[in-house]
C-alpha cells in the first residue's frame, strides 16, 4: 500500500519538528552541531517545499478550488522561508544572529504546518479521496530526488 500525500507531507512536517528541538536542545556553543543540524533543515525543508509547489499545491487548487487562497498563501509563506534558508546556508552558526534566524525560521514553519494541517489538509482529504492522494503520494516520493539543493531555486523563491 502506497503512501497518500496528505500523510507523506505530515511525515516531513514531524521530520522537521525533530530537528528544531533538536537545535532548540543543543548547547549555546554546539557549534558543529547546530551546523550540521541546520544543514539538515535546509536540506529537508527545501525538499519538501519543492513537493507541495510542484506537485501536491497544484492538484489541491484543481481539486478544491475553496483552498485557493490557503495555496496562495502557503506560497508567499515559502518565499520567505526560502529567503530564511537560503541566508542560513551562507551564514555561520557562530553569528550573533544565526539563532535568531533559526527561531524565527521555526516560528515561521510552525505556523504553517499548523495552518496546513488543521485547516486546509481536511478539506483536501475529503474532496480528493484515498486513491488520488495516494497516486500524488507516489508521484511526491519520486519528485523528492529532483528537488533542488539550494532554496533559492525553489519556484516560491522568486518574486513574481
Amino acid at each position: 500500500m502506497s503512501t497518500d500525500a496528505i500523510v507523506l507531507l505530515k511525515e516531513d512536517h514531524k521530520t522537521v519538528e525533530k530537528l528544531f528541538k533538536r537545535f532548540e536542545r543543543a548547547d549555546d556553543e554546539a557549534f558543529v552541531e547546530k551546523r550540521k543540524i541546520v544543514d539538515s533543515i535546509i536540506e529537508e525543508l527545501t525538499t519538501h517545499a519543492f513537493i507541495e509547489e510542484e506537485i501536491f499545491y497544484p492538484a489541491a487548487r484543481a481539486g478544491v478550488p475553496e483552498t485557493e487562497d490557503h495555496v496562495l498563501e502557503s506560497v508567499e509563506e515559502h518565499h520567505v522561508v526560502a529567503w530564511i534558508l537560503s541566508e542560513l546556508a551562507g551564514m555561520a552558526p557562530e553569528a550573533e544572529n544565526f539563532d535568531a534566524k533559526v527561531t524565527v525560521l521555526t516560528e515561521n514553519v510552525r505556523h504553517h504546518v499548523g495552518e496546513e494541517e488543521q485547516e486546509w489538509f481536511p478539506q483536501v482529504r475529503e474532496a480528493l479521496g484515498r486513491k488520488q492522494l495516494q497516486e500524488l503520494g507516489a508521484r511526491m516520493i519520486a519528485a523528492k530526488a529532483k528537488a533542488p539543493r539550494d532554496p533559492k531555486a525553489l519556484r516560491s523563491a522568486s518574486s513574481r
